[in-house]
């Protein structure tokens, strides 16, 4: 009999631990998305002088193309979403990239990093907006419009986590993020396995705290440019 009431015991505070973990979920997620929109505001309303010199620079040098540019990535639960950046490649980059795949050093480089260390696609004014990583502010709008978060895993191309073997189950449990605990620790002088291992990090032990220290290491990077190519 006391065995029973112990095991009653035992269930109860199983299920007074479970209530409590909801509650501190629901809390973190919906102060999270609080702060995501207010930075949002704040960061479109700081996006649009740059938006404008940015043009100037591009007209400037005879490109009259849109400055921003979208690209499908894959959001939470697998959803495929638009991405918005301010462009930093040539407006035929897409024609480009088919030329430089055709030589094995390029072809290498890609299926190993998704990337170029030495983008001949990027423009001189793209390289200022990536160095600075003022190429991600409109991103602010996909932080409106839900699709993604301040700090959360980095947006994926379609199949991009399959040709890596990653997780989809935990790399796609949340919204991805304009800066992730990936940019903060390395960022592209990590290796493919390294970001995913750090990324998984982030979203097996989110909270405020890991939050905070993402945005405190976010800004060192950026000042101090570590990592960005």
């Amino acid at each position: 009999m006391l065995e029973g009431i112990a095991n009653v015991s035992i269930s109860e505070k199983e299920v007074d631990m479970k209530k409590v973990e909801a509650r501190r979920t629901f809390f973190y997620r919906g102060t999270k998305r609080v702060f995501d929109i207010c930075c949002a505001l704040i960061g479109i309303i700081c996006m649009i002088p740059i938006a404008i010199i940015v043009k100037i620079i591009y007209v400037c040098t005879g490109d009259f193309n849109s400055i921003f540019y979208t690209h499908t990535r894959i959001g939470k639960f697998g959803r495929e979403f638009k991405l918005y950046k301010f462009r930093t490649m040539v407006p035929n980059s897409n024609e480009m990239l088919k030329e430089l795949l055709k030589n094995p050093k390029y072809k290498k480089e890609w299926e190993e990093n998704q990337k170029f260390e030495n983008d001949p696609r990027v423009t001189k004014a793209g390289k200022i907006l990536r160095k600075t990583s003022m190429d991600e502010l409109p991103q602010m709008f996909n932080i409106l419009k839900n699709d993604m978060s301040l700090i959360g895993p980095r947006p994926l191309v379609p199949g991009e986590l399959d040709e890596h073997d990653g997780n989809h189950k935990v790399y796609e449990k949340v919204k991805p993020g304009i800066t992730s605990w990936w940019a903060c620790h390395g960022r592209s002088s990590t290796t493919y396995e390294e970001r995913l291992a750090l990324e998984y990090y982030y979203v097996q032990n989110r909270s405020f705290l890991l939050d905070l220290k993402c945005i405190l290491l976010t800004i060192k990077a950026v000042i101090t440019k570590t990592g960005a190519k």
